[in-house]
């Protein structure tokens, strides 16, 4: 069981970045996927998650209206497009599964890839 997150890098302001997280040996599509930031020395926060029975959509109020996260259940992939980036952007993100729903902290995932570093600079 692993899941890898990649796309991160460097953003100007107002730029973008699409990040992507894959799973191996299992199937992503039944478990709710959540992605996270940290910053180091602050605790981690929940950007977005999808649910597993009906794509349901969640996000951080500091993020919406700019982060899209999305399924290719065929590729056994989720997304976060990542629009308008800003500075306080910056982080370290993660994608994470739950087996049951989206609760709006990390409590309860418990499958975690290493993490893409985003960097929003100019």
């Amino acid at each position: 069981v692993q899941l890898v997150e990649s796309g991160g890098g460097l953003a100007q302001p107002g730029g973008s970045l699409r990040l992507s997280c894959a799973a191996s040996g299992f199937t992503l599509e039944n478990f709710a996927v959540g992605w996270f930031r940290q910053v180091s020395g602050k605790e981690r926060e929940r950007v977005s998650c999808i649910s597993s029975s009906d794509g349901s959509t969640y996000y951080a109020d500091f993020v919406k209206g700019r982060f899209t996260i999305s399924r290719d259940n065929a590729k056994n992939m989720v997304f976060l497009q990542m629009n308008d980036l800003q500075p306080e952007d910056t982080a370290q993100y993660y994608c994470a599964t739950h087996n049951l729903y989206c609760p709006p902290h990390s409590i309860g995932f418990d499958s975690w890839g290493q993490g893409t570093q985003v960097t929003v600079s100019s």
